[in-house]
């Protein structure tokens, strides 16, 4: 071998070894690194999310599975404080949670892990990557913990898991999923199946499931009347109908993106010729998670704080759309889509696609206004932030000066993509800050909204 190669050789070997040198000590670096607890309980949410889209649950369903698998992750995690509150004893039909064993050690973050998908395992459908991101988590935790903590904390878990899973069982949803299909009525100003797809009803008998915080006698009560019906172009009803048509053929370039960014319609069916295909985003339930979520990072509450607003916010949905779902089939509106295309314009489309159930009130002005109202208890009336949750689904985001506002958007942003009148948003959003305000109370996390 010559010099130049000897050379040539000498430096491979050599660059060689730094690159050997960099992936070992990078390895060593990566094994040795350990996730913030704070940062599992948000990375376990996250997960949720992305299952909740994949196997396509309903709104209503999907803040089901968020709150009992929140509230078992929060129950478990408040054996850290002794002054740390349970909301369960504050809910309605919960057996008293398991309690740690006095003077044994327990690792709550990986108990609350437990939790939380003990309750998951139950209500999702597609388990493999659930199940392989949860082999992560454990292989971390047995490293850093003894025999005997690793396997306390996983019964606690456990346990907490299961005794969230027995109100679950007994809250009407299993019996929910037997009854008969909802095709709406030909009656006039009723609901019937929308196009393009002319879907049976969502979630019709939602209103028979068992509530959080709030109580039947508020289900009863409290029926919001919607506009009468009525063609008459003189009549409340018509100038609402006809201001939906008129604002949707010159909606503005920001009310357009304002539309496009609440969407939040898990499962869309787009139509080109004799092809259609379906397209999954994140629910509203899930949207209203993620902002919590950016709510606890920007403020860098600790541990129990975040588990708290989990649990507080999913409560907020579920409730939400249980009250909201009570009034839409009581009333069953018709949707602006079926009069415009009989009465006004047969070729007139929404910007937005028909969600199948009916019209009043809006969903997304109950559960946001709700929501926004137990996150301002939380975080302030005037807390700013970028809502970046659409980014990796529509690329979007936007900012906003408080919940409220953002709440706001989201309710208005119904009426401009042609989907609801404007009395149905506003009746609404009364509907949600009512619901708000009784969680706020149930939970004792702040004052009321005047």
């Amino acid at each position: 071998m010559n010099r130049k190669n000897l050379k040539v050789s000498s430096s491979f070997k050599a660059f060689s070894l730094v690159v050997l040198s960099i992936i070992f000590i990078s390895s060593c670096k990566n094994k040795n690194v350990k996730i913030k607890d704070v940062d599992i309980l948000h990375q376990n949410e996250d997960q949720l999310t992305k299952i909740i889209i994949y196997d396509v649950f309903t709104p209503p369903v999907a803040s089901r599975i968020y709150a009992y698998s929140s509230l078992a992750a929060y129950e478990t995690l408040r054996n850290k404080d002794p002054k740390a509150v349970s909301f369960t004893d504050r809910l309605n039909g919960f057996a008293p949670m398991p309690k740690p064993e006095k003077g044994k050690d327990y690792n709550y973050t990986f108990a609350a892990t437990k939790a939380f998908f003990a309750v998951v395992h139950k209500m999702v459908f597609s388990l493999d990557s659930l199940t392989a991101y949860e082999n992560k988590v454990d292989l971390q935790f047995k490293d850093e913990l003894s025999p005997e903590v690793y396997e306390r904390s996983v019964a606690f878990g456990d346990s907490i898991g299961k005794t969230i899973l027995i109100r679950a069982n007994a809250d009407g949803y299993i019996k929910s999923r037997g009854k008969a299909r909802y095709l709406g009525s030909n009656l006039p100003g009723k609901w019937r199946p929308t196009a393009p797809d002319y879907s049976d009803a969502v979630e019709w008998c939602w209103n028979d499931i068992k509530t959080l915080a709030i109580d039947r006698n508020f289900l009863e009560k409290n029926l919001l009347k919607p506009v009468p019906y009525s063609l008459d172009p003189k009549s409340a009803y018509y100038k609402q109908l006809d201001s939906v048509y008129h604002l949707t053929k010159n909606l503005s370039q920001e009310q357009k993106e304002i539309a496009t960014f609440w969407d939040d319609n898990p499962f869309t069916v787009q139509h080109s010729g004799h092809m259609m295909f379906g397209n999954k985003k994140i629910t509203p339930g899930g949207h209203w998670m993620y902002i919590a979520s950016i709510a606890c990072k920007k403020t860098h509450v600790d541990l129990l704080k975040t588990a708290q607003v989990y649990a507080a916010t999913s409560i907020s949905l579920f409730d939400g759309f249980i009250g909201c779902w009570n009034l839409k089939y009581i009333y069953s509106t018709v949707r602006p889509i079926t009069l415009i295309n009989e009465y006004i314009d047969k070729d007139w489309n929404p910007m937005l696609q028909t969600p199948p159930f009916p019209e009043y009130p809006s969903a997304h002005s109950t559960i946001t206004r709700s929501t926004a109202i137990v996150l301002s208890h939380f975080f302030g009336n005037n807390f700013e932030f970028e809502d970046t949750s659409e980014m990796k689904y529509i690329g979007m985001k936007r900012k906003f000066k408080s919940f409220l506002q953002a709440a706001d958007e989201a309710s208005i942003s119904r009426v401009y993509g042609g989907i609801h009148y404007k009395y149905s948003v506003d009746q609404g959003a009364e509907e949600g800050k009512k619901i708000g305000n009784i969680i706020v109370k149930k939970l004792d996390i702040g004052r009321e909204e005047k």
